[in-house]
């Protein structure tokens, strides 16, 4: 939590990840996280820009998009004020909500000229419990597709993957639902050490889009590295008849890393939503997602039961 004398702020924001090295700071590349921070920097004109620190609720990788990334930050009072609108003198106070769109504006208005792949939606201050990464409840992603012989699009085809073979879409969700329930996803991504592939997936849909795509929609209480590219992956080679679907099962139940299916590439992938507990529920929620999962030592694989986290 932040000191007494900072405010913590809940930005919410988009962005167009193709000309990203993903999100996460790394010298000499240029990354989401990177420009909004100097966007921050120079607008509460901070000297020291290391001083400015987000916390990111979903790490996208390069490439990635997001369309409801969540991120926060903690400021001080000056500099909060620096933030807000100038008033002038006998002018009514800004309303919250007020605040909120006025502090996007003017940040927006910065990332303008040096990132205008970026959109800050909104700014707002939340309670101190508040964790844009260890408060969330679950995140969703959509990942978009054409197969061999779909009707192109060139206006989405920077958000779109083209997989070189026919996809049979009704495969495919069966796939999907071979996935979903509280599973140990090793098969799907590689861990971070000290830690499990234990993973809650609650939903994996697929649909034909308006412009003539397959979309899946995959929400999880959590993902580990590379897991949504790898599962669709999964079920693109099932889709694509590379794998039969009773293939799927052993490589799911194995809990062991494969290269028997592709992990898709990144411009298909966006984060749409990450939804978080009431104010009330916050510490609790972030206290429970940083304490390590177990492994499903007791749970046959595949078998769905119900996640504590």
């Amino acid at each position: 939590m932040p000191d007494a004398d900072l405010t913590r702020l809940r930005l919410d924001l988009a962005y167009d990840g193709t000309d990203f090295a993903g999100w996460a700071m790394q010298p000499g590349l240029r990354t989401v996280q990177g420009e909004i921070e100097a966007a921050i920097a120079q607008l509460l004109r901070v000297k020291a820009p290391d001083s400015v620190r987000l916390t990111v609720g979903g790490r996208t990788d390069a490439g990635v998009h997001a369309r409801g990334q969540v991120a926060h930050v903690d400021v001080s009072a000056a500099h909060l004020e620096k933030w807000a609108s100038r008033r002038r003198p006998g002018d009514p106070a800004p309303s919250e909500t007020e605040l909120m769109h006025v502090r996007a504006r003017k940040l927006t208005g910065v990332l303008k000229r040096t990132a205008p792949d970026v959109v800050i939606h909104s700014v707002r201050a939340v309670p101190p419990e508040f964790d844009a990464r260890f408060g969330a409840l679950r995140r969703r992603y959509e990942y978009r597709l054409r197969g061999d012989g779909m009707r192109q699009d060139p206006l989405t085809s920077r958000f779109t993957a083209q997989i070189p073979r026919a996809l049979d879409l009704d495969l495919m969700q069966r796939a999907a639902d071979e996935l979903l329930g509280l599973n140990d996803f090793t098969t799907f991504c590689k861990a971070r050490e000290g830690a499990t592939a234990v993973r809650d997936l609650l939903r994996f849909d697929w649909r034909l889009t308006d412009d003539g795509a397959y979309a899946a929609r995959i929400e999880a209480d959590a993902f580990c590295h590379s897991m949504v590219r790898a599962l669709v992956g999964s079920v693109v080679a099932v889709g694509s008849g590379r794998l039969a679907l009773d293939d799927l099962r052993e490589l799911r139940d194995a809990r062991t890393r494969t290269s028997r299916f592709t992990v898709m590439p990144a411009l298909g992938l966006s984060l749409e939503e990450i939804a978080y507990p009431a104010d009330d529920a916050l510490a609790e929620r972030a206290e429970a997602t940083r304490a390590r999962r177990e492994p499903l030592a007791s749970v046959e694989p595949g078998e769905s039961t119900p996640s504590t986290h």
